[in-house]
């Protein structure tokens, strides 16, 4: 009898090529557009694009008129990180109406990539924000007190990324910032007040001026009053604000995902999600050092191979804090410095 075969009878037969592209030859994809990635959830990435046909860097920065356009990556880009403040190259349906989806086919050279492990140990590098010209460090007097080991660490990843640091303080109603302010003054960073009220609003321009025409992100401890700064710097934000535990001294995390926001009148500011550990992984021994510019004079004349530590013979580091040549701050931030030192290669 004579079978008879059914459409699920068919077997194709494997091709010998298994899932590799039929050609190495990628379209140019000359007509694609450049845009600026504000944010990343699950597999869509919002795209703002120039209206205009203008550099889309610059346009971002003088505050022209953009249009929203979410988009998916090509697949040839599945394993590369596509993160807040990424330019990218955009083909496809960049109309931005609702339904719409284009295609991200590009992202182009980045200026800073901005990276953190999650701990020392961890050689995994996550990629947290690129493009990004200045990064504000935001700590609080108190409630919760100053994490300067954090502070130094964030300060060593601005170095690496050659990122320009800004230290904002917090919360100088209920304490002084002088405690930052001395033990940070020569290092060269720029420390400047929030200038935020109890209620939250700004009560002074200095932080909104600095930041004004840049691509910035903050970054700190959750609780530190990061997310009440966004709202009041970008109030269409309506960024979640949390509590700190008056157990554990620690805030909740509110942020839960990096978000880059429009300023007024020009510039870009990312909010990331608080983090309770900034891994240096990926940082050499040579950038850390230089991260703490007070003290590099001194490691020049120590012996070479010097570990810097408490124990080394012939460390000039004591000798040179002793002296005052790393002012008021110069003992904690040597502490500090030996305590990353064996994070390095």
């Amino acid at each position: 009898m004579a079978r008879i075969y059914r459409d699920e009878d068919y077997r194709p037969r494997p091709s010998r090529r298994g899932s590799r592209p039929r050609t190495k030859n990628r379209p140019k994809h000359d007509e694609a557009i450049e845009g600026l990635v504000t944010a990343v959830d699950r597999g869509r990435y919002r795209v703002v694009v120039a209206d205009d046909t203008g550099d889309v860097r610059e346009s971002h920065r003088a505050g022209a008129a953009t249009s929203d356009v979410t988009a998916v990556r090509a697949s040839h880009l599945r394993k590369d990180a596509v993160v807040p403040g990424d330019i990218v190259k955009l083909v496809g349906d960049t109309s931005g109406s609702k339904g719409s989806l284009a295609r991200l086919v590009e992202i182009t050279e980045r200026r800073s990539l901005l990276r953190r492990s999650a701990d020392d140990t961890d050689p995994t590098e996550r990629v947290i924000v690129a493009n990004v010209d200045v990064m504000g460090i935001v700590t609080a007097t108190e409630d919760p007190e100053p994490s300067y080991g954090l502070i130094d660490r964030a300060l060593t990843a601005a170095f690496d990324a050659g990122i320009a640091p800004l230290l904002i303080v917090t919360k100088t109603d209920l304490k002084s910032a002088d405690d930052i302010i001395e033990r940070f003054s020569q290092t060269g960073v720029e420390i400047v007040s929030s200038g935020l009220s109890p209620d939250g609003t700004l009560t002074d321009a200095t932080v909104f001026d600095r930041l004004q025409g840049q691509i910035s992100v903050l970054v700190g401890h959750s609780g530190v009053g990061k997310s009440t700064l966004m709202n009041a710097l970008v109030p269409r934000a309506e960024r979640a604000t949390g509590h700190v535990n008056d157990v554990t001294g620690r805030g909740r995390h509110t942020s839960s995902s990096a978000i880059c926001l429009r300023l007024d009148g020009g510039g870009w500011l990312v909010d990331t999600p608080g983090v309770r550990s900034f891994g240096l992984a990926h940082v050499d021994r040579d950038t850390l050092i230089s991260a703490f510019p007070e003290l590099v004079q001194a490691t020049a004349e120590c012996p070479r191979g010097c570990t810097h530590q408490a124990d080394a013979p012939g460390c000039q580091l004591d000798a040179w804090v002793d002296a005052g040549n790393a002012g008021p701050g110069g003992v904690s931030r040597l502490e500090s410095l030996r305590r990353l030192l064996p994070s390095t290669g």
